[in-house]
């Protein structure tokens, strides 16, 4: 059983973003809303994604601009003390995400229960955040040691704000992760809220299959609803939060009717698929 499969029990799985306010440390933070404010902002979002229907949620620092490669003990703080404020409210099976680290992405959700953790993890990428050199074999060997097997690894091998480095293609990297034993690939487009190719989703799922790896290939960015129906045909699952917010603006809070629209659109398209 792959890990969409067990962690989501669903065919093509929405995973929709809760984009939280500032954290403490970083320049947008709110200094005199403090911890209530950003409770309030992911509460607001997540019943509204729950009541839509997504299939689960992942927490991430996406207003922590400018990005770090490594956070500091602040951020990591703020985001298990957020996303335990309203870890009771949760329906659905969750994620984090803490921009772009993936060993404090793993402590955090070890402490909160998360199932899995988004990060890049395989490869060498040049970015506008500095050089991004994942070492997988640490991430895996942190993962053992603070006793999270069972987190799964979304590994991101198509890094936004990045190219990468060496002549190794999408589908070579993708080959490349499943072996190195991550738990799901992620395609991304250049940017937050900006598909992916298509033609790179594809290579990858093709390449992976060849391969004969039982590892999800999931569309990670720029997932709208009037393509939705076109990227789950290839996809295993995707990950959006843009086109969810009001006026599709990602630091927007979410828009009930996009959000309602979107997972009926999904629906639809598995009832089409769904054997006769």
């Amino acid at each position: 059983m792959n890990a969409l499969d067990r962690i989501f029990g669903t065919p093509k799985p929405v995973i929709a973003m809760l984009h939280l306010p500032g954290l403490p440390g970083r320049p947008w933070h709110d200094v005199a809303g403090g911890p209530d404010a950003i409770t309030a902002s992911l509460r607001y979002d997540l019943a509204l994604l729950q009541e839509a229907g997504v299939d689960g949620v992942m927490f991430c620092n996406e207003k922590d601009l400018p990005y770090q490669l490594k956070v500091g003990p602040e951020v990591v703080a703020g985001m298990a003390a957020a996303v335990g404020m309203v870890r009771s409210e949760v329906k659905v099976p969750f994620g984090v995400n803490l921009l772009w680290d993936a060993i404090a992405s793993l402590a955090v959700a070890r402490a909160t229960g998360a199932s899995w953790i988004r990060e890049v993890m395989t490869g060498v990428y040049e970015s506008d955040l500095g050089m991004i050199e994942p070492k997988i074999g640490e991430i895996a060997g942190y993962r053992t040691m603070i006793g999270a097997s069972e987190v799964a690894l979304f590994d991101n091998i198509a890094p936004e704000f990045s190219s990468a480095i060496g002549s190794r293609t999408v589908a070579d990297r993708a080959k490349g992760a499943a072996f190195l034993g991550v738990d799901a690939i992620l395609v991304s487009g250049p940017a937050a809220g900006v598909q992916m190719r298509m033609d790179d989703l594809r290579a990858a799922k093709e390449a992976v299959a060849e391969a004969g790896f039982d590892v999800p290939v999931v569309a990670n960015t720029g997932v709208r609803a009037e393509r939705v129906a076109e990227i789950l045909s290839v996809a295993d699952g995707c990950i959006l939060g843009t086109s969810l917010k009001v006026d599709g603006h990602i630091w927007n809070p979410v828009d009930r009717d996009r959000a309602m629209r979107f997972m009926d659109t999904v629906r639809a398209f598995r009832a089409a698929a769904r054997p006769a």
